[in-house]
């Protein structure tokens, strides 16, 4: 690549040269690649008439999500936030609690501690893995955190600690076995949002598998999609049996009679976009393959360029790459638009990272730790197109 270019040319010289100059409609960020099996069993399901909450393709799907992460368990639900919600009500959140979260996430992590009636508590990043910083978060709790008959409370707002929800950012891996070891000195559960990273590991080890339990996203635009959809995985048999009750309204088996015993919610995904899930859970391998691919074109042509790098998965680990990432050599957020909108008026859907989580209106008064490294970060972070079919033309 010529040193020559300004920043933009270097942008747009990348992505021109892994995807080719935009003739057209404008290349989106992530699309779904649904095909012919997809086709057939929805076609199936739709035969069949059993569309909603029980039906073949559910059992099917759970026990495809097993066998893809290695969780002994996992429940389906109707997205992922939901998924977050119920993992984090049957790991003991309550209404008055405190859970950190990263300020560097999607808005649906601190949604689902507000949605059990608690307080999220921001924490930073880590710069390498984009995901929260375990030893960062270390030093905040050992300043600001008291023990109180086995529990762990904020000693400036005096509310409990009730869990932690890391999130894997982009599909990358955070540093989740050092942060289940700090979270464990403090008693303290992980829930994963894994929400990105389906088929990302930690060496062996599938993301959303470390903590009491993870969640996963299967939106339209994750890297396999059931329209929408999410899931739980854990391998605690009793927290599987909770979360599968509380996500099916409470209600005992019986033959006719509607016993419930709990207020609980119709959070079960519908078998209909269970057969979509069963279908594209069989192409996954596929899908990722291509997408390493495309990973490796990018950041092949962001050698040499004098502006930016490219976002690799952390040593290791294995990433999915759901979401291919440039990011500055310095934070600019004045650069960081301009080539947003430059690629934007190029053809190319390229869109930053998610507003911190701590400056959005209802959180500004949230708790938090120090967000040096979050901040650096928003102002830093492109994602670029990462559409599968763009790694091996699939």
């Amino acid at each position: 690549m010529a040193t020559s270019e300004s920043p933009k040319e270097e942008f747009i010289s990348v992505l021109n040269s892994v995807l080719g100059k935009t003739s057209g409609s404008p290349v989106a960020l992530h699309e779904p690649n649904i095909g012919q099996l997809e086709h057939e069993k929805v076609a199936k399901c739709l035969s069949s008439g059993w569309v909603s909450s029980i039906g073949e393709y559910i059992t099917q799907f759970e026990a495809a999500l097993v066998e893809t992460t290695g969780a002994r368990h996992a429940i389906a639900v109707i997205n992922g936030t939901a998924a977050l919600h119920l993992a984090l009500l049957a790991v003991g959140v309550r209404p008055g609690d405190e859970v950190i979260v990263p300020t560097l996430s999607f808005v649906a992590t601190a949604n689902s501690v507000a949605h059990c009636g608690a307080t999220p508590h921001f924490a930073d990043s880590d710069e390498k893995s984009l995901g929260l910083d375990p030893i960062a978060l270390r030093l905040h709790l050992e300043k600001n955190a008291v023990v109180r008959d086995g529990a762990v409370f904020n000693s400036k707002t005096n509310r409990r600690i009730a869990a932690i929800v890391p999130m894997h950012t982009f599909g990358h891996p955070m540093q989740i076995e050092k942060l289940v070891l700090l979270a464990d000195e403090f008693n303290i559960p992980v829930v994963e949002d894994a929400a990105e990273s389906i088929g990302s590991f930690v060496g062996p080890k599938h993301t959303g598998t470390f903590g009491r339990c993870g969640t996963l996203s299967f939106n339209g635009n994750k890297t396999i999609t059931t329209g929408g959809g999410g899931a739980i995985l854990t391998n605690d048999a009793d927290l599987a049996r909770q979360i599968r009750h509380l996500a099916t309204t409470a209600k005992q088996n019986h033959d006719w009679a509607y016993i419930h015993d709990a207020v609980a919610f119709n959070y079960r995904m519908p078998n209909i976009n269970a057969a979509l899930g069963c279908a594209q859970i069989e192409r996954l391998q596929s899908f990722l393959k291509a997408k390493r691919v495309l990973a490796e074109k990018y950041s092949e042509a962001c050698k040499g360029a004098q502006s930016f790098a490219f976002v690799h998965e952390p040593a290791g680990t294995t990433s999915n790459y759901w979401l291919n990432t440039i990011r500055l050599n310095s934070p600019n957020l004045k650069l960081r638009d301009e080539l947003l909108r430059a690629s934007r008026d190029g053809g190319f859907l390229c869109r930053p990272a998610w507003n911190l989580l701590h400056t959005l209106p209802m959180y500004r008064d949230s708790p938090r730790a120090g967000l040096t490294n979050a901040d650096k970060l928003f102002q830093s972070l492109i994602n670029v197109p990462s559409s599968a079919r763009h790694g091996l033309g699939s």
